[in-house]
């Protein structure tokens, strides 16, 4: 009886290690980059510097991502099909897997382990990058819509991406849009059903 009440309370444990929200400073907005410079100088990067990605950068990235920009309504920062905000983006790191949550800027655990190598898949540079950021589609959220639920999928990670793109521009940070990644690996990792899908990653670092 002994041996299995420990067991429980090890699972529970472990359990509680995964299933834990981390809230995000609020977004700084202004940056001295505009638009135009950040549209001028955006280019793929794919060697980071290993300075770790604080939580107040990491929260602009996000917001800028697919963050809240209307609370009102609760519309976001990247043009969505049907509004179905189908886009889940999780932030792989050392410390594990976290999914954001743009209505709580707040970050959830999702698993425990190092995933950057899942993300890498064969491109060995992706791993070496402090995040990485992986572009999901809930199709889902699509509904009855669900028949072009690929396609819009598709076009709705394309924006996110290149919010991703522009804000790193803009920060100073390097990233590039990659499809590589071990795509089953990551299914089962971050716990994903079978109507979410792995479309892109992006590593992100700061510039060497």
């Amino acid at each position: 009886m002994k041996k299995i009440m420990m067991m429980a309370l090890a699972l529970l444990m472990a359990g509680s290690a995964v299933a834990q929200d981390v809230q995000l400073p609020a977004p700084q907005k202004n940056v001295p980059m505009s638009l135009m410079d950040a549209l001028q100088l955006r280019t793929s990067v794919r060697q980071y510097s290993d300075k770790a990605l604080d939580d107040a950068t990491l929260s602009q990235v996000l917001w800028a991502a697919c963050g809240i920009n209307r609370p009102d309504t609760k519309k976001i920062t990247a043009p969505s099909a049907i509004n179905a905000q189908d886009i889940l983006v999780y932030v792989v790191r050392q410390d594990g897997a976290w999914l954001f949550l743009p209505l709580t800027n707040s970050l959830r655990r999702v698993s425990t382990k190092d995933l950057r190598k899942e993300v890498a898949g064969f491109q060995e540079f992706a791993a070496k990058a402090p995040v990485s950021l992986v572009l999901v589609s809930d199709k889902a959220k699509f509904g009855n819509r669900n028949r072009g639920a690929d396609q819009l999928g598709a076009m709705d990670a394309g924006y996110v991406s290149e919010n991703i793109y522009l804000v790193c521009t803009a920060l100073g940070l390097g990233t590039v849009a990659r499809a590589t990644m071990d795509h089953e690996a990551l299914r089962r990792e971050l716990g994903l059903s079978d109507e979410q899908v792995p479309l892109l990653n992006h590593p992100v670092g700061w510039l060497q």
